[in-house]
């Protein structure tokens, strides 16, 4: 039986940040922990989860650092926030165990947030830490806004010159 499908290509091509674009990410993301008086651990993944960029802010904790790592690998590699599992990870939950994945690298606390192409493909994800939950997501929603807000304007230039 033959298909009218084209074969399939043997190579994939992934969408990933830039160095610039992770640049980008970090810059709004000290500027959002200096605007709220923290200094934050910034971590910048690719869309394969490896580490882009990372930031240690004066005074930002020492023990921060792998924890911002972790938690930008986390969302690059399942493409959400590390929050979504907030509620998924108590005895029972539907995520019970989940942060034991990985050699316990998962994290399921706020501060990892996905980097989104205009698509909504995952182009890499933003990882802070050294404040609560709540702060680390804030300062990583605003590197992770900022880097998507510049992707977008520079596709629209590409596609401007065409």
């Amino acid at each position: 039986m033959s298909s009218n499908k084209p074969p399939s290509s043997p190579i994939l091509t992934i969408p990933t940040l830039s160095l610039s674009a992770a640049k980008v990410a970090t810059d709004a993301c000290e500027a959002r922990a200096k605007a709220i008086g923290i200094s934050m651990n910034i971590a910048i993944s690719s869309s394969d989860t490896h580490l882009l960029h990372f930031v240690r802010m004066d005074g930002a904790k020492l023990t921060s650092i792998p924890i911002a790592i972790d938690k930008a690998f986390t969302a690059a590699g399942h493409r959400v926030p590390t929050s979504a599992y907030k509620e998924n990870v108590w005895p029972g939950g539907a995520a019970f165990g989940i942060w034991n994945s990985h050699g316990g690298r998962f994290q399921v606390i706020g501060g990892g947030v996905p980097i989104k192409g205009p698509g909504g493909e995952v182009l890499g994800a933003v990882g802070c830490s050294t404040g609560t939950p709540a702060q680390d997501e804030e300062v990583a929603k605003a590197g992770a806004e900022e880097a998507e807000r510049r992707i977008r304007e520079h596709i629209g230039k590409a596609k401007a010159k065409l």
